[in-house]
């Protein structure tokens, strides 16, 4: 266990010098950062010496070695706009994007796992041929636009149409930033507050419809697979009831896969939540992000990707560990290479 542990963290490092280079080789080529930090009457001279002080004319290996330097001490410089540390930058944005893709992530999950339970047991119901309609065009429609209906849906009709029946026939959400939070040390959240509950109803929705429905139908897919098992026809043939069949041991063996690509998909909701905070103006990474690539702000583009790159190895190595934990074949296979029956 130890051994992969080791070896999983030394392929973490070397991804993530990879990561490292590819975002300072990437961004340092999208344009000049001087052009948005000074005015029009700055001379050629000013603009020269403040090149110089950013470190700008250095060789490519010299800025890319400072950067890994600076990087590994959590130091990812001052942003070219903001004139702030990018560190700073990012620990105001990010309780909002970790929040956001935690309730989205658990929405996805605890929802499309029964989902996908109940559309593999009961394949030619008309309720799973809802939910598989439902998750055709939850993988169809792309995020920005889901986020858009939405907005329009709760934010725009349900104004008017709460004012034509004379009372709330559909609830009026928050359309657009994260509500009141409140400040715990250095992490403000969204979760002891009425208006930043609200807030986040319909960010997070849209951002797990499609894990969501993704996770449905590799549930369903996996059910179907596994009910088909010959230990299953066994299990069945022993008097077992249909629920200790498909919950004991059918959803059981179901999961493995499912929590490798739950915890991936968890990876993903945090990099690509930057589509849905622009839709509802969300103020997480993902926005800042966006903001600093029309900004030509190279320091907080690299340590975006940096983080990005970051929270998608600790969540690999932990879902790695996981499925070692969770999959006893593994430990078997393991047990019977080192000469142990």
């Amino acid at each position: 266990m130890i051994a992969f542990v080791v070896r999983r963290l030394l392929q973490s490092i070397l991804v993530m010098l990879a990561v490292g280079f590819i975002a300072f080789s990437l961004f340092n080529y999208v344009g000049d950062p001087i052009n948005n930090m000074v005015g029009q009457d700055t001379t050629l001279e000013q603009r020269q010496a403040l090149r110089e002080r950013l470190g700008l004319d250095d060789p490519f290996v010299v800025q890319y070695g400072r950067f890994l330097a600076n990087a590994v001490q959590g130091d990812f410089g001052i942003s070219y706009r903001h004139r702030r540390s990018v560190a700073e930058l990012i620990a105001e944005r990010a309780p909002a994007t970790l929040e956001l893709s935690l309730i989205a992530a658990a929405l996805a999950f605890f929802i499309g796992v029964p989902m996908g339970v109940y559309t593999g047991l009961h394949r030619r119901g008309f309720l799973s041929q809802v939910f598989l309609t439902v998750s055709l065009i939850g993988i169809s429609l792309p995020t920005f636009l889901i986020g858009i209906l939405l907005i329009l849906v709760f934010g725009v009709l349900a104004q008017d149409v709460n004012a034509a029946v004379g009372f709330t026939l559909v609830p009026q959400l928050p359309t657009f930033g994260r509500g009141d939070t409140v400040q715990l040390g250095w992490w403000s959240t969204g979760f002891l507050t009425k208006s930043g509950l609200l807030a986040l109803i319909l960010p997070s929705i849209t951002l797990a419809l499609f894990q969501m429905t993704l996770i449905m139908r590799l549930v369903r897919a996996e059910m179907l697979e596994v009910l088909r098992t010959d230990y299953i026809k066994f299990a069945r043939a022993r008097g077992l009831s249909n629920r200790a069949v498909n919950f004991g041991h059918a959803l059981k063996n179901t999961l493995v896969p499912v929590i490798t690509i739950t915890g991936l998909q968890l990876g993903s909701i945090i990099a690509f939540a930057l589509i849905t905070e622009q839709v509802f103006q969300w103020p997480g990474m993902g926005l800042l992000f966006l903001q600093a690539i029309t900004e030509v702000d190279i320091p907080v583009m690299a340590a975006y990707l940096m983080l990005v790159g970051f929270f998608f190895v600790i969540i690999n190595l932990i879902v790695d560990l996981l499925y070692y934990v969770v999959d006893p074949r593994l430990r078997a296979d393991k047990a019977v290479a080192a000469g142990h029956p």
